[in-house]
């Protein structure tokens, strides 16, 4: 079992899907509308959840500016693709779940890729 943030970009039916796996999720639209993403990953880290999220945006606040998380996964689909997402989000939760932490990954259609977070 693991503890997700998922960011309100994400749809409704992969919270659903990791609800019915056991997991722990907090969904953004359920808590804050319209939250921005600074308060987004400071909730992430202060809850301990590996936050999900479609925006890129993500990458600049942990990279560029610093900001502390536990983890985070980027969803990277076309929208032809899109109905990949939960087969791709299964798969790397399953193969690589205690990898996740401490890591920013970038999920597509062909690979995961993990880029070590900034202690």
């Amino acid at each position: 079992m693991m503890k997700f943030l998922v960011d309100e970009c994400c749809e409704m039916n992969l919270v659903s899907r990791l609800r019915s796996e056991g997991h722990d999720v907090l969904y953004v639209t359920e808590l804050r509308v319209g939250a921005r993403d600074d308060e987004i990953l400071p909730l992430a880290v202060e809850e301990k959840r590996i936050l999900l999220t479609e925006d890129k945006d993500f990458g600049e606040l942990v990279y560029r500016l610093r900001k502390p998380a536990i983890g985070v996964i980027l969803l990277r689909f076309e929208v032809k693709d899109r109905d990949l997402k939960w087969q791709r989000l299964s798969e790397l939760i399953g193969t690589y779940g205690a990898r996740i932490a401490g890591n920013f990954v970038t999920i597509d259609t062909e690979k995961f890729l993990f880029r070590p977070l900034r202690a």
